[in-house]
């Protein structure tokens, strides 16, 4: 009975994360418009998720449009605006941590992350959702926003020093 307690209990846990909108952040490698299909798949309401013409839609336009797959970016806000659309301004465009928050519309995190030692991108752009939590990010849209942000800081970086190479 244990053994079932433990089962249960993880189940719940796994439930309740998707239900305060945890998503595992994406694989290795994942363009971000990938993710944000994938994301849009994951949506708690299905009226809200896209319809399989919708989804065959969009990955066409990803496949004859490869370039898109590099500068795309998501955001968690826009159920209904086109993927292709969604993007988050590119961090090298900011001078600093508090300048890109602003950006973000998550102003409000700039001291919580100061105070936490994430004052450069080259840290910033390591962040985990654990570390997310730990700098006192708890609403899972604004967990969503910044983890989601932190993503495409990463893919920036490592397009420009491939480019650098």
């Amino acid at each position: 009975n244990l053994g079932r307690v433990k089962i249960w209990i993880i189940h719940w846990q796994v439930i309740n994360a998707i239900e305060q909108d945890y998503r595992l952040p994406p694989p290795m490698d994942c363009p971000s418009a990938l993710h944000q299909l994938m994301l849009d798949c994951w949506q708690k309401d299905r009226n809200h998720r896209p319809k399989f013409g919708q989804i065959v839609n969009t990955l066409d336009k990803m496949i004859r449009n490869p370039n898109s797959l590099k500068a795309m970016a998501p955001l968690s806000s826009g159920i209904n605006l086109p993927l292709l659309d969604r993007t988050i301004p590119d961090y090298s465009t900011f001078n600093t941590v508090d300048e890109w928050l602003e950006a973000i519309k998550m102003g409000q995190y700039k001291e919580n992350f100061a105070s936490n030692g994430f004052s450069s991108f080259d840290l910033v752009s390591q962040m985990t959702m654990e570390d997310i939590l730990r700098v006192g990010v708890t609403l899972a849209g604004h967990q969503k926003k910044i983890l989601n942000s932190v993503q495409v800081m990463r893919t920036q970086m490592s397009q420009i020093q491939s480019v650098e190479v």
